[in-house]
């Protein structure tokens, strides 16, 4: 279901092509300045062209798309991947982030000596 006036909100658009599980969490995301559009934080009520960068942050992991369709409804994952064109980074390998310094359960609270320990395997 294409945009008649070839604008969309932004959160609208972002929930309607799945980048996140809920309207509410899009519209969060961007109150938070999670998300960008073309570099600029933006408010969950603005409006997105074709042809726009959309940069939405989450779960420690960018996700880069140009937006080559507008929606208004959610769709399926399917006709979702044709509304846009993902430019983003692979995801990281999951040896990587087993390197992350990951406590036992049940140890208790990190000390100082061990938060230093696991910002220094925290990649930059």
């Amino acid at each position: 279901m294409a945009a008649d006036d070839g604008t969309v909100r932004v959160e609208s658009w972002i929930w309607s092509v799945r980048l996140t599980k809920t309207r509410a969490l899009a519209a969060t995301a961007c109150r938070a300045g999670h998300v960008r559009v073309n570099g600029e934080r933006v408010k969950p009520a603005q409006p997105l062209r074709a042809g726009d960068e959309v940069r939405v942050q989450q779960a420690g992991r960018e996700r880069i798309v140009v937006v080559s369709q507008l929606v208004r409804k959610r769709v399926g994952p399917g006709p979702a991947a044709e509304c846009f064109v993902d430019n983003s980074p692979p995801p990281p390998a999951p040896e990587e982030i087993a390197a992350l310094g990951v406590r036992d359960r049940g140890t208790g609270r990190p000390t100082k000596r061990d938060r230093r320990e696991v910002e220094r395997l925290r990649p930059r």
